[in-house]
C-alpha cells in the first residue's frame, strides 16, 4: 500500500500514564499526526488519557476515550474503517492489543494493514525465545537463557544456567515483572510474578551480566532495508543499575575508536526480519567488564 493509497488511519494510544508508558508516547504520536497530516491523510485516535497532547482537537481529526482492549478497537475499526493502523506509538499497551487483535482475526476480517511495524516484529521483539532464536539465527552473540511457562521450569533453567540469573517477561515493557535472582527463593518470587504479568505466561531465565559495560546503538531502518546509526550512548553506571536510574551519554565515552568502529561492521549481512519502516534500539554488551 502506497502513501497516496492511505485516507485514513488508525492510531492506538498507550491509554493511562504509567512506568514504562509515560511523556515519550505522547511526544511520538503527536509527531505521527503531523506527519500523517502533512501527506493529507486523515488521523482517528484511540486513547483515554486525556491529559495527553495529541488527544486535543488541534491534532487529531477524531479522538475515541475509550479503553485500549479489543472489543473497543474493533467497534472503532466497524465505525470509521480506517485503511492502516499504527500500533508501534502507543507502548506496550499498543503493541499487545494489535497483537491480540490479529490473534483474534480483526484486521483480516476488516482487511485492515498494520502500517510501521509488523504484527510479527511485535512479536519477534517481546517473545523472548523467538526474540533470542532470531539473534542466534543471525549470528549474534546472546547469553545463555532457557524460557519458562511455570515454575517448576524456571528453577530448574536457574539451576542449569547458575545463578544468579534475570528473569525478563515477554510482552512487558521498561522490564515490568523482570528481576534478578541470587537464590531459588528470589527466583520463586520474580518468576511467579512475571508470569502473571505475561500476556502469554512466560518468561525467560537468563544468565546476569552483571557489572558490564552497557553501550546502546540507535538505527533508522527505511522500506528498502537501508539502515543508519544515528548514533550511539553509553550508560555511566554498569549493568546491574537500571537504565531510568542511570545517566546516558551520547557518544559512548569508554569504547577505544577500533571498538566503536568494529562492532556494527561485525554484525551480520542478513537482513533482520522486521517490517520496515522501524527505529531499532540495539543494545550490546561488549565483554569489557568495569571491574
Amino acid at each position: 500500500m502506497k502513501i497516496r493509497e492511505l485516507k485514513k488511519v488508525l492510531i492506538v494510544g498507550s491509554g493511562a500514564i504509567k512506568i514504562g508508558e509515560a511523556g515519550e508516547f505522547d511526544y511520538s504520536t503527536s509527531q505521527a499526526i503531523k506527519a500523517l497530516r502533512e501527506e493529507g491523510i486523515q488521523t482517528v485516535v484511540v486513547n483515554p488519557n486525556i491529559a495527553t497532547i495529541h488527544t486535543d482537537k488541534k491534532f487529531a481529526d477524531k479522538v475515541y476515550s475509550v479503553p485500549i482492549r479489543t472489543e473497543f478497537i474493533e467497534q472503532i475499526i466497524e465505525e470509521e474503517k480506517p485503511d492502516g493502523i499504527l500500533l508501534g506509538f502507543g507502548g506496550q499497551t499498543a503493541l499487545n492489543c494489535g497483537v491480540d487483535l490479529a490473534e483474534k482475526g480483526v484486521l483480516e476480517r476488516h482487511g485492515l494493514r498494520v502500517l510501521g511495524t509488523s504484527i510479527r516484529s511485535i512479536e519477534l521483539a517481546d517473545n523472548r525465545e523467538l526474540f533470542k532464536t532470531t539473534m542466534q539465527e543471525n549470528g549474534i552473540p546472546v547469553p545463555k537463557s532457557k524460557k519458562a511457562s511455570d515454575l517448576e521450569s524456571a528453577i530448574a533453567a536457574a539451576r542449569e544456567i547458575g545463578y544468579p540469573v534475570i528473569v525478563r517477561v515477554a510482552y512487558t515493557l521498561g522490564g515490568q515483572g523482570s528481576g534478578v535472582a541470587f537464590d531459588e527463593a528470589k527466583l520463586r518470587e520474580i518468576a511467579q510474578r512475571g508470569l502473571a504479568y505475561s500476556r502469554i505466561r512466560q518468561i525467560l531465565v537468563e544468565e546476569y551480566l552483571d557489572k558490564w559495560k552497557e553501550v546502546e546503538y540507535e538505527v533508522m531502518r527505511d522500506q528498502e532495508d537501508n539502515c543508519t546509526i544515528v548514533c550511539n550512548m553509553e550508560n555511566l553506571d554498569p549493568m546491574g543499575v537500571h537504565t531510568g536510574d542511570s545517566i546516558v551519554v551520547a557518544p559512548s565515552q569508554t569504547l577505544t575508536n577500533r571498538e566503536f568502529n568494529n562492532w556494527p561492521r561485525k554484525q551480520p549481512a542478513t537482513p533482520l526480519p522486521t517490517s520496515p519502516p522501524n527505529y531499532l534500539s540495539a543494545t550490546h554488551f561488549p565483554n569489557l567488564p568495569t571491574k
